[in-house]
C-alpha cells in the first residue's frame, strides 16, 4: 500500500464538512486562550473517554522535521503491510488531513461522533481548541484496528496535549529556537521540554546531530533508552545511495528519501532507528524500507512544482528551518531571479526569517492571512524596510516589495511578473502555503495569473 497523497478539493463543502467546520468553531469559542499549557484538563478527558492503545505508539517531538519524520514513519509501516494511525499537523487546506489511517486522510463525518463523545464527556470543563480537537482525534484512531500509531507533538512536549498517551517510543528531531515563551529562551530549556515525552525502560530516538545536553540528562533521570545519532546509530553515503547502521541492523545501498531537502537524511536516520527499536513488535523488511522511502509524501515541505516558472513550497517559519530552505534553495540551481510570497505570524522572529533569506529573493510579496495571531502585509513591509535601511538585509541590488490580502492574490501577482525561468517560492505559516494549495497545486504560467489544476 502507498502512501495517498492529500486531496485538495475546489467543490462546495458537504454536508459532513459543514457539520465537522462548525465544531471547529464551537472549539475555538470554548476556552479564554489559545494556549494554556497544562496536561490537567486533556488527562481527565483522557480518563473520562477510556482512551488506550492497543498498538504501539511512536511520538514525535522536535523543532523542526516532525512532519517528515512522521510521513517516513507511515510510508515504511504502510509498505510493511502494517495498518497506520497518524496524527499530524497542522493541516494545510482541511482539518481531516490531520487524522490519517491506511495512508490516507479520514472522512469528515468519521470524525463527527468524536467531537460528540469529547463534547459529552468534557461537563463543565473548558478546553482548549487543541486539546478538544486533539481528543477528539485519538478517540477516532483508537476506534480503528491499528497495528502502529505515530503521533506528532504540537508544541513542545511535557504539556503538551497528545502527551496524554504514553509512547512506547519516543523520537525527538532538530532542537532550535521557537515559541521562546512557553519553551524557554534557548536550546537547553526546548530541550528540556521536549524530553518530557520520554517514558521510564522505553526507547527513545534522537536525531539531531548536536542534541542539547538536557535530553541526556532527562533519559538517564527516569531511565529511558537513549538512542543517539552517532554513538547508537549512523548514516552515510554519497550522490548515488546511502546506508544505515543501527545497535544490531544495517541496511546499504538505500536510495535517497522521495523527500527533497538536506536535511531529509537526518530524519530517515531517526526513523530506521526507531524500526530498529520496535523491531520484535514490528519486523520491517529492507525492501519496505526502499519502496516506503522511494514513494513517501508530505505536501509543503520543500516541494518543487515544476512549471515555468517554477514554484516551491515550504512551511519553513522560524530561523533553523528558513537557514535548511535557503540552503536547498541554493541547491537547485541557476534562476535568473525568484519571486517570494510570505506571510508569517508576528510572534515568530522575523527579522532573522527576512535577513536569512534575503539574499535569494529578487521580488517580495508580503500577504494577509486570515488570522488575528498574523502579521499583516503592512507591517512586513515596514519591517523588511527598516532592517534594509539598518543595513540588516544583503539583497540583491534591486528588490521590489508589494503588498497582497491573501496568498493566492499574491502568487498570482507574483506569476504575472515572472519570466518563464525563474521560479516562485511561496512559504511561512502553513496559513501562506495552504492559502495557495485550497484550489488544488497551481500550475504557473509565466506572465499570467496562477492558474487551478
Amino acid at each position: 500500500m502507498t502512501t495517498a497523497p492529500i486531496a485538495h478539493q475546489s467543490a462546495p463543502a458537504s454536508a459532513a464538512q459543514q457539520r465537522l467546520d462548525d465544531w471547529l468553531a464551537h472549539c475555538e469559542r470554548l476556552h479564554p486562550k489559545e494556549i494554556d499549557m497544562t496536561l490537567a484538563r486533556v488527562n481527565t478527558l483522557r480518563d473520562r473517554l477510556g482512551l488506550r492503545f492497543q498498538a504501539p505508539v511512536v511520538m514525535v517531538a522536535g523543532t523542526n522535521g516532525k512532519g517528515s519524520t512522521c510521513a517516513m514513519l507511515e510510508s515504511i509501516a504502510l509498505q510493511a503491510g502494517y495498518r497506520v494511525g497518524l496524527y499530524i499537523k497542522p493541516h494545510l487546506v482541511h482539518f481531516q488531513e490531520r487524522c490519517r489511517v491506511g495512508g490516507a486522510p479520514v472522512d469528515a463525518d468519521s470524525l463527527l461522533p468524536h467531537f460528540e463523545a469529547v463534547e459529552a464527556a468534557r461537563g463543565e470543563v473548558a478546553l482548549t481548541y487543541f486539546e478538544f480537537t486533539t481528543l477528539a482525534i485519538l478517540s477516532r484512531l483508537a476506534a480503528e484496528p491499528l497495528d502502529l500509531v505515530i503521533l506528532e507533538v504540537g508544541l513542545g512536549g511535557r504539556l503538551d496535549a497528545v502527551n496524554t498517551i504514553d509512547a512506547d517510543c519516543a523520537v525527538i528531531t532538530s532542537i532550535d529556537l521557537d515559541h521562546v515563551e512557553y519553551l524557554g529562551p534557548d536550546r537547553e530549556s526546548v530541550g528540556r521540554e521536549k524530553a518530557h515525552i520520554m517514558r521510564p525502560g522505553k526507547p527513545v530516538v534522537v536525531s539531531d546531530p548536536m542534541p542539547p545536553a538536557s535530553l541526556a540528562a532527562h533519559a538517564a533521570a527516569v531511565g529511558a533508552d537513549l538512542r543517539q545519532l552517532g554513538k547508537d546509530f549512523s548514516y552515510g553515503g554519497d550522490r548515488q545511495q546511502w546506508q544505515w547502521a543501527g545497535r544490531q541492523r544495517k541496511f546499504s545501498g538505500l536510495a535517497f528519501p522521495a523527500l527533497r531537502g538536506v536535511n531529509q537524511l537526518l530524519n530517515a536516520s531517526g526513523v530506521l532507528a526507531v524500526f530498529e527499536a520496535l523491531y520484535e513488535q514490528l519486523p520491517i523488511s529492507a525492501q519496505a524500507v526502499r519502496t516506503g522511502l522511494a514513494l513517501v509524501e508530505l505536501p509543503g515541505r520543500f516541494q518543487v512544482v515544476p512549471g515555468q516558472p517554477a514554484l516551491v513550497l515550504d512551511v519553513a517559519h522560524n530561523p533553523h528551518a528558513i537557514a535548511a530552505l535557503a540552503q536547498n534553495l541554493d541547491q537547485m540551481g541557476f534562476f535568473p531571479r525568484t519571486h517570494a510570497v510570505f506571510g508569517a505570524m508576528a510572534d515568530k522572529d522575523l527579522a532573522e526569517i527576512l535577513a536569512r533569506i534575503a539574499p535569494l529573493v529578487d521580488c517580495w510579496h508580503f500577504c494577509d492571512l486570515p488570522l488575528p495571531r498574523a502579521a499583516t502585509a503592512a507591517a512586513l513591509a515596514e519591517r523588511f524596510a527598516a532592517l534594509q535601511a539598518q543595513g540588516g538585509l544583503k539583497t540583491p541590488k534591486e528588490v521590489s516589495v508589494a503588498q497582497h490580502a491573501d496568498p493566492q492574490s499574491a502568487l498570482a501577482a507574483a506569476a504575472a511578473e515572472a519570466d518563464p525561468a525563474d521560479r516562485i517560492l511561496v512559504f511561512g505559516s502553513f496559513y501562506t502555503v495552504g492559502g495557495v494549495l485550497k484550489d488544488g497545486v497551481p500550475r504557473l504560467t509565466a506572465g499570467a495569473a496562477a492558474a487551478k489544476p
